[in-house]
């Protein structure tokens, strides 16, 4: 990959400064099914007061937009929906951070993590597919995008025999996302030409 990428930006310095994570959203979704263009990456940390100073040190201000360290502590302290950015002022590119926080969901996630090999060199903590396509009906229900529907048809087709679907409708029902799940399908169903 030539000059800046979303992996040089945030997933190796997070690498470097030994913080558990791992990378989800659209970038995550692409692992499981096709390329598509962000110029952001959506990534759970699992982050203590501890280890606050060591992320601020990751991000230096020199390079990067990151939030003053109260800032940080106030939403690791969150039991659900902490919410931080950092941004890349070379590229603009954006890395959307998520607390582990008490979120059961996130920390399923984290004890599931799959690594992805890059390039032979690198490698990537990558959120299991279940929880990814948990997460973009979620999205999907918040903000009607598109995007999120065309990233799941994408999953299902290109990952859907490695994707236990029984564990996504177990892990959809508490958040209420049985029917948009059973809508999903049904769309994914009513357009896959028949085979005769």
């Amino acid at each position: 990959m030539a000059g800046h990428d979303l992996f040089d930006c945030f997933v190796a310095p997070l690498a470097r400064a030994a913080i558990e994570h791992f990378v989800t959203g659209s970038v995550a979704a692409m692992v499981y099914g096709e390329p598509r263009l962000t110029l952001d990456i959506d990534i759970v940390i699992h982050l203590d007061g501890a280890k606050v100073d060591a992320l601020c040190a990751a991000f230096p201000l020199e390079r990067y937009y990151c939030p003053p360290p109260e800032v940080i502590r106030v939403e690791i302290a969150r039991e659900s929906r902490g919410h931080f950015n950092l941004i890349h002022h070379e590229t603009g590119l954006k890395a959307a951070c998520y607390p582990l926080g008490h979120d059961e969901l996130h920390i399923w996630a984290l004890a599931h993590c799959l690594t992805v090999e890059l390039d032979g060199e690198r490698t990537m903590q990558v959120a299991p597919a279940e929880y990814v396509l948990v997460r973009k009906l979620e999205y999907y229900r918040a903000g009607g995008s598109e995007k999120h529907l065309r990233d799941i048809d994408a999953m299902l087709r290109i990952s859907g025999g490695t994707i236990d679907l029984a564990l996504v409708r177990a892990q959809a029902e508490p958040l209420g996302l049985t029917a948009s799940l059973d809508d999903v399908l049904k769309r994914r169903a009513d357009s896959t030409p028949s085979r005769r």
